[in-house]
């Protein structure tokens, strides 16, 4: 009897080494690219992990490189994403996609936008690979929508949504937490430092802020 309770010990033992962690891929621009970098919101999410003793239950990999709209994503996913066989992909881009047509003057045309979208969508999907989507955050943290590209955002967002709808995908609204957030803690109407260094870009409280929003999101 002894020596079936130890056999039957060992074979647990050994199915539980060989579960491999569900592998989640962040797929965006600079602020995923900063989310991996010390106090982002993937290394927070990774610390977090640690702390509950799930760091062997889930893989978190950071895919962002600045400046990337999503023409970019959907150009290089091959080699970032489908190659590594994630489990889920959370797609969070769009901000440069509306932000570089003032500041750079190009940028994405909603119809191109939306069609990249869903055939970046498509691809994942097709690899039986689950998707959850990131409205854009913040081009601005003014509440009056009276930041310059707020019009253009909340369409993209609404793209956004509209997708996650119809492909049957997981969405992470930041457009909408953002803006109930700085409604709450940004009384004096400022454009930046309340989530972010410089309107777009996360601080100290937006990398939290955001860590916490992804973990209800993909930490099962």
């Amino acid at each position: 009897m002894k020596y079936i309770i130890l056999l039957f010990s060992f074979f647990v033992a050994t199915a539980f080494s060989t579960i491999k962690p569900i592998k989640i891929i962040f797929f965006g621009d600079s602020i995923t690219q900063d989310g991996v970098r010390e106090g982002g919101y993937i290394t927070l999410m990774q610390n977090d992990l640690k702390k509950k003793g799930l760091e062997d239950q889930y893989h978190l990999i950071g895919a962002g490189i600045g400046g990337n709209k999503i023409y970019d994503l959907y150009l290089r996913m091959e080699d970032d994403v489908l190659s590594q066989e994630p489990d889920e992909v959370v797609i969070f881009v769009g901000v440069n996609d509306v932000w570089h047509k003032a500041s750079h003057g190009t940028g994405t045309d909603a119809d191109k936008f939306e069609k990249f979208y869903k055939a970046v969508i498509g691809k994942l999907q097709k690899q039986g690979i689950k998707v959850t989507l990131c409205t854009p955050a913040a081009i601005g943290e003014k509440t009056d929508y009276s930041n310059q590209q707020d019009g253009d955002l909340n369409h993209y967002s609404n793209i956004i949504r509209g997708l996650a709808s119809e492909l049957s995908c997981q969405l992470i609204d930041l457009r909408k937490e953002f803006r109930s957030y700085n409604l709450e803690h940004n009384p004096e109407n400022k454009d930046r430092g309340i989530l972010t260094t410089d309107r777009v870009h996360l601080n100290e409280t937006g990398n939290r802020f955001v860590a916490d929003l992804m973990w209800k999101a993909v930490i099962k």
